[in-house]
């Protein structure tokens, strides 16, 4: 048992003693929760502060990947492949969900916010309908993993209950909470949320499988036979999920993994890019690119690195397996972070304060052998809801769900 003479000692260690400043004030239950937290602090994680943790990169070269017009000549074979795995419950989905919708001005959980207009068109019964058409194609219910965040875990288990899980079949349907990171200002001091709890945050996206193995899920994705697990995240309103076509490519590639893409509209556009790093699958951020790389040509006259991600990724179970252990890079980033002053007084700062630790999908990318970049049209499966409105918000979503005849 974790005791607070345990956390004096660790905390001493690591010159902390300051977070358990309010400590005798709490009630038991609240000791035992911050307590808790104390003893799952990633001590590792603070001490990256000063360090580049994302390191030099390396040489970019164009990756391996097929275009819609090559997509849909061979269209029906990849259906078929794809459709003989989903039947045989070899793929599952796992929807990256622990996000709030503080940027729609909402403050529950992001899947919660109604996109409709007429009628209530939640944004998570948006992702379930979507994964209910390969349902309906392949006579199979996908396993779906959703994964939440300690700040709304129970207000999306909730909902998805009072919604009867948006007509989905709840026994393939299965929650478990991202690990949380601390938060430090900017001399590497531990920041408190309040009396009682540290300033915590999800762990970044990269963080989504090894939340999975600490809930016992692999023993479940074993126990089913999952061989395939596409990820996407909560905010995509079109997006396709567990789709056979994208699966089979997948699978008579020899791959083991890939990602959705979709085509840049200008060289300079504000998206990640997929490449080849030294031979390696890898994602290089838009400001990452020199102008030189972000202009330059193919031989058909289109850009050469042209394809953006859109955080739809499938990944090949096995490797994820093999890869869970080794350690992820942690990226160190300036955030505006609330806490409690020295006299327990709550700020909210305006401007960064602040370091939180994240795991990028984009570092799991770079840890595979291989990856395809598979192209979709942009129209009908990217509308991301970033804002409220202006570019990559619900305006725009809505307007790209009337074109693909969604009724809202």
């Amino acid at each position: 048992m974790f005791t607070k003479e345990n956390a004096q000692t660790i905390l001493k260690e690591n010159n902390q003693e300051h977070v358990l400043k309010y400590f005798d004030l709490l009630s038991e239950n609240e000791k035992d929760v911050f307590l808790r937290q104390i003893e799952n602090i990633n001590w590792s994680d603070i001490k990256m502060i000063g360090s580049d943790s994302a390191g030099e990169r390396g040489k970019f070269s164009v990756p391996p990947a097929i275009s819609v017009d090559e997509i849909n000549a061979s269209k029906n074979k990849y259906e078929k492949a794809g459709i003989e795995s989903i039947k045989k419950g070899e793929v599952a989905a796992v929807l990256l969900a622990g996000g709030m919708g503080t940027r729609l001005g909402f403050d529950l959980p992001k899947g919660c916010f109604n996109v409709g207009l007429t009628k209530k068109l939640y944004i998570f019964e948006c992702l379930i309908n979507n994964l209910m058409d390969v349902v309906k194609q392949t006579g199979t219910f996908v396993p779906l993993y959703i994964m939440t965040s300690e700040k709304n875990d129970e207000t999306t288990r909730s909902f998805f209950a009072e919604h009867d899980y948006f007509g989905y079949d709840k026994n393939y349907i299965q929650f478990f909470i991202q690990d949380m990171a601390c938060a430090v200002d900017y001399h590497g001091k531990l920041l408190l949320e309040e009396k009682g709890r540290l300033a915590t945050s999800p762990n970044g996206n990269g963080g989504w499988f090894t939340s999975m193995v600490k809930a016992g899920l692999d023993s479940d994705l074993k126990k089913r036979g999952v061989k395939w697990i596409n990820i996407f995240a909560v905010d995509n309103v079109l997006q396709r999920i567990a789709d056979p076509v994208f699966i089979g490519a997948t699978i008579l590639g020899n791959f083991e993994s890939a990602s959705k893409v979709v085509r840049k509209v200008e060289p300079h556009e504000k998206m990640g890019l997929l490449c080849l790093e030294d031979n390696k699958p890898s994602i290089v951020e838009y400001y990452e690119m020199s102008k030189e790389m972000a202009e330059a040509k193919a031989d058909d006259g289109s850009l050469l690195y042209k394809y953006g991600v859109i955080l739809n990724y499938l990944f090949s179970v096995d490797k994820l397996i093999d890869i869970v252990n080794n350690q992820l890079t942690v990226h160190v980033v300036e955030k505006k972070i609330p806490f409690i002053d020295e006299n327990g007084e709550k700020i909210n700062p305006e401007t960064p304060n602040g370091y939180k630790f994240e795991l990028l999908v984009l570092d799991m990318i770079h840890m595979m052998d291989n990856n395809l970049a598979f192209e979709v049209v942009r129209e009908k499966e990217f509308a991301p809801i970033k804002n409220l409105h202006g570019t990559d918000s619900v305006d725009s979503a809505r307007e790209l769900l009337q074109k693909n005849n969604v009724a809202l």
